[in-house]
């Protein structure tokens, strides 16, 4: 039974591992990137997840990509959602290079968890590298495969690829999903695949999808915060839906704040000590 009522608004509970899978099949999980204390206090206990991604190295460090950002960077975003997210189940990203062999992932995925005590780790990754994933569940430590377009690998791929468009393709990441789930993952992130395939392999597994651009069929569904409440348009993915026209907002604001600053209406009388 789920630790936390079936809407997550005002909850206190904290979002248990087991009550996120149990989730499948029973009601869509719904996820939200943070990277600081202020909007994790905000986003906390109104979705179920929150993820420290490494996609504050664009939205945040203005970078053009994800993979330049350190373990030292993650950790201290982390440590900052961590403060304040006291009801959401917290999952952070293991940055590009911190876990290419066995060794360096048990290192790295240590020094995480001890730094912030985050519940999960996600990492971006094929099957080939399977045995990185027992390694770290072996430890003890939750872990979240993340297949499909993965952002780390924008290098080798020339670019951000749609997955899942031939029948290869997809034979390809559903025996991934499998693999991964047979080796103790407890949910998969799925991004950038075809729809179809994204439903075929939500429905194969017993562990839950979360999806970001890969279709309704996923379990549930993550978006970056910044690109949700319309802060970044650097990029502007298919897959996202602006919920406010954040940039604009704040701009008027400061712009009202900056010209009440000029005729010297600010500060006023009842603002001065």
């Amino acid at each position: 039974m789920s630790t936390m009522p079936n809407s997550t608004e005002g909850s206190t509970k904290k979002l248990t591992l087991k009550a996120l899978r149990d989730k499948k099949g029973r009601e869509k999980i719904t996820a939200i990137t943070a990277y600081d204390a202020l909007f994790a206090r905000i986003f906390d206990g109104e979705v179920d997840v929150i993820l420290i991604g490494d996609s504050l190295n664009m939205s945040f460090g203005g970078h053009k990509d994800t993979t330049s950002l350190s373990l030292e960077h993650i950790i201290y975003h982390t440590q900052a959602v961590c403060r304040k997210a006291k009801s959401s189940f917290l999952i952070a990203d293991m940055p590009f290079g911190t876990y290419s062999t066995r060794d360096s992932a048990l290192k790295n995925a240590t020094k995480l968890i001890k730094a912030t005590q985050v519940d999960a780790l996600k990492l971006e990754l094929t099957s080939k590298k399977l045995h990185i994933v027992e390694a770290l569940i072996d430890e003890g430590i939750a872990v979240m495969p993340h297949i499909g377009l993965m952002p780390q690998y924008i290098k080798a791929e020339g670019g951000y690829k749609i997955k899942g468009r031939d029948e290869r393709e997809s034979k390809e990441l559903l025996e991934s999903a499998l693999a991964f789930e047979q080796a103790g993952a407890f949910g998969l992130l799925l991004e950038g695949i075809i729809a179809p395939c994204a439903t075929a392999i939500t429905q194969k597994l017993q562990i839950p999808t979360i999806g970001i651009g890969s279709g309704a069929g996923c379990d549930g569904q993550i978006l970056v915060w910044s690109d949700m409440l319309g802060l970044f348009d650097d990029l502007n993915p298919k897959f996202v839906r602006t919920y406010l026209q954040g940039a604009s907002i704040i701009k008027q604001a400061v712009r009202d704040y900056a010209s009440d600053v000029r005729s010297q209406s600010f500060p006023n009388e009842q603002e001065s000590y």
